[in-house]
């Protein structure tokens, strides 16, 4: 019995079709790619997995533990917990106030010369990352979380504003436009038609970022930015490996719990969307 090809799935008619030459060539260039790079990093894995140097792996690994669990470092490494928890948050903070503010000019609702020309500032706020902002804050705000709350803010305001604006764009407008209709104002009709149906979106991509943050602001530490960041920096250059270690520790509760957070208030906002 023969079948027209309309009638063949898209898996079907592919089969058909025989194999992707694209498909084999992109795979090949990228297995090429991956070989040489490998060859050009000029790894010497007999060296890298010797006796010797498993052993120095291992003393250094063990050198960890056990951690630093003193009353003393404990409180210590709470508080520089708490910074970095604070510096997340307020840097977080201003972010969303800076996104949503740039989103509406992204978005078209000021015309496409600002469209444009916000769209051309969102790239390099986001174009510029997390250290390298904060090394400019550092040196314009001096040592300290102030400084690291500037970085994560001007980096996230980018991603912010860049999704923020991708929403708005992407809901509909007819409420907005009936309220319009009805004789209500602009900033009445996005009050009461597009931000309602944006804001769950908005409020999700806020606390993923922010869980986003919480990492990030661990690291910018080691640029000087305070919190457990500038914590491990210290400790490990000391080779206080015991004190390093705690500190890794509280990292990795607070990612834990901040995570855990997120994920819940997300689902809470999931009933929105329906």
């Amino acid at each position: 019995m023969k079948v027209s090809p309309g009638e063949l799935s898209a898996t079907e008619r592919a089969a058909a079709a025989g194999p992707c030459v694209t498909c084999v060539w992109v795979s090949l260039a990228l297995l090429v790619a991956v070989v040489a790079s490998f060859i050009g990093l000029g790894i010497d894995y007999s060296g890298l997995f010797s006796v010797e140097s498993l052993r120095l792996m291992w003393r250094f690994v063990a050198e960890f533990f056990p951690p630093d669990l003193s009353a003393a470092f404990v409180a210590k490494t709470a508080w520089a917990a708490l910074q970095t928890l604070a510096v997340s948050a307020l840097g977080t903070l201003l972010a969303v106030v800076l996104g949503a503010m740039l989103a509406l000019p992204a978005a078209g609702r000021f015309g496409g010369a600002a469209r444009h020309a916000t769209r051309l500032l969102l790239n390099v706020l986001r174009g510029v990352p997390e250290l390298v902002w904060a090394a400019l804050m550092v040196l314009a705000a001096g040592l300290g979380p102030f400084a690291g709350a500037l970085a994560l803010a001007l980096h996230t305001s980018g991603v912010l504003g860049r999704l923020f604006s991708e929403a708005l764009e992407n809901a509909p407008r007819d409420a907005e436009h009936a309220l319009v209709d009805a004789g209500s104002g602009a900033a009445a009709a996005f009050a009461y038609g597009a931000l309602p149906m944006v804001l769950p979106q908005w409020m999700s991509y806020a606390l993923y970022r922010w869980e986003m943050n919480i990492r990030m602001a661990a690291v910018l530490g080691f640029v000087g930015a305070g919190g457990l960041g500038q914590m491990l920096y210290y400790h490990l250059s000391l080779f206080q490996q015991a004190q390093s270690a705690t500190v890794l520790i509280a990292m990795f509760g607070l990612v834990v719990v901040v995570d855990g957070a997120s994920a819940r208030l997300r689902r809470g906002l999931a009933p929105a969307y329906a």
